[in-house]
């Protein structure tokens, strides 16, 4: 059962890896029958990326316009682009963010940088309208990481999440491939 999905608005898909979340937005999205600007935030790092990469090209419908955009993206978009927006997903723009800093940077740093990210992101929708679908993992279920990186990445992924489900209109939990409304 597909639960009711707001046209307008932010909506934050939560869940685990291979919980069905980039499935469940796609579904979404070709429903709609509107035009799509699907944002990729994943980059290639390996042959392994790469192939994950192409698979979920190869899986999203010709029309779609795609841009990919490892961060930065309220400050790269400025204009309406499509009625539907998806952003897939928010756990590779944290990570991306977190690796674009130099070795060592303090937490508060990386925080800050994610915080403006976050906003800015949160404002393009608001400026732009449009359904915007955000996918995110929840990682908070999981173990605590035994790294210092890991700690901070994990926290930095939950204050990003925090913020975009107080903006969202709705947000999605994805179990097992079965959405579950949390807000």
């Amino acid at each position: 059962m597909i639960p009711e999905i707001p046209e307008n608005g932010l909506i934050l898909i939560l869940g685990g890896a291979r919980s069905g979340k980039s499935s469940f937005v796609e579904k979404i999205a070709r429903d709609a029958e509107k035009a799509v600007l699907f944002i990729a935030t994943a980059t290639a790092g390996d042959d392994e990326m790469t192939v994950r990469i192409r698979k979920h090209q190869a899986s999203r419908p010709a029309g779609w316009q795609t841009l990919e955009l490892p961060r930065d993206i309220g400050r790269n978009i400025e204009r309406f682009i499509a009625p539907v927006v998806i952003v897939d997903c928010i756990t590779l723009l944290v990570s991306n963010i977190l690796c674009s800093l130099p070795e060592n940077t303090q937490e508060e740093t990386i925080m800050h940088h994610v915080q403006i990210e976050i906003e800015d992101l949160i404002a393009l929708q608001a400026r732009s309208g449009g359904q915007w679908m955000l996918v995110s993992n929840e990682v908070g279920l999981g173990l605590v990481p035994p790294y210092p990186l890991g700690r901070v990445y994990r926290d930095a992924l939950g204050f990003a999440n925090q913020a975009l489900a107080r903006a969202a209109s709705r947000v999605i939990l994805m179990v097992a491939g079965l959405p579950m409304v949390i807000k």
